[in-house]
């Protein structure tokens, strides 16, 4: 079965449109106003509109307060939200029971220990994101174009998702290290921070989905 794949951070309806012709699972709209990749509202419900039936949305959110969850939930209606901030298994439980919507949770790694918080949100989390822990000096929790050591996943049994430092040229490796179900990326097709390259995306959409077959038979 081949990896899924995110195309995170989209804010044009011409990437939305060149992902789901590639054959992409899902974009991402971001809700964080420090990211370069923030939309608003009435943006990303616009933006949700074109990929409904095309492609999946995920609502990406950084610790969300209760309006900003009901605000997405209601005028955007993702297929998925992404909690990527230091959301605990209770906040997401009742995130989860508010909007009635799956929810992927992102677990910052810097090596295996760190991979291991992962278990704190069992049978809570409908999914887990791996990302590349943030440095101190970091604006963002993610989306940084660093990856991490993909090898302090070794032994985690999928399905999970991966990001952080990803691009067309790594992907595959990453898929093959570590038999993710899902790959994340956002800086990793882009020119300039916020800014997709449609090249770019069809690419790392290419090389991910061409990568998966050798993935899954190592996996099984």
């Amino acid at each position: 079965m081949p990896v899924k794949v995110k195309i995170c951070g989209v804010r044009t309806p011409a990437i939305i449109e060149t992902a789901a012709e590639e054959g992409a699972d899902y974009v991402g709209l971001v809700f964080f106003p420090k990211s370069p990749r923030h939309v608003e509202l009435e943006e990303a419900r616009v933006l949700a509109a074109i990929a409904r039936g095309k492609i999946g949305t995920v609502a990406v959110m950084v610790d969300p307060d209760d309006a900003l969850i009901d605000g997405v939930a209601a005028r955007v209606g993702p297929d998925l939200l992404q909690l990527h901030g230091n959301e605990a298994p209770e906040r997401v439980a009742a995130i989860k029971a508010r909007t009635g919507l799956p929810v992927m949770k992102a677990i910052a790694v810097a090596d295996a220990a760190d991979a291991r918080h992962a278990t704190a949100y069992a049978g809570v989390a409908d999914y887990i994101l791996f990302d590349a822990k943030a440095a101190p000096e970091a604006a963002l929790p993610g989306g940084n174009g660093v990856p991490f050591n993909w090898r302090a996943l070794a032994g985690l049994e999928p399905p999970f998702a991966l990001s952080g430092g990803l691009n067309a040229d790594n992907v595959g490796e990453a898929i093959r290290l570590t038999s993710a179900s899902l790959v994340d990326v956002s800086s990793g097709v882009e020119t300039a921070p916020g800014e997709k390259d449609a090249n770019l995306v069809t690419s790392f959409i290419r090389a991910a989905k061409a990568a998966a077959p050798q993935a899954r038979a190592k996996a099984s």
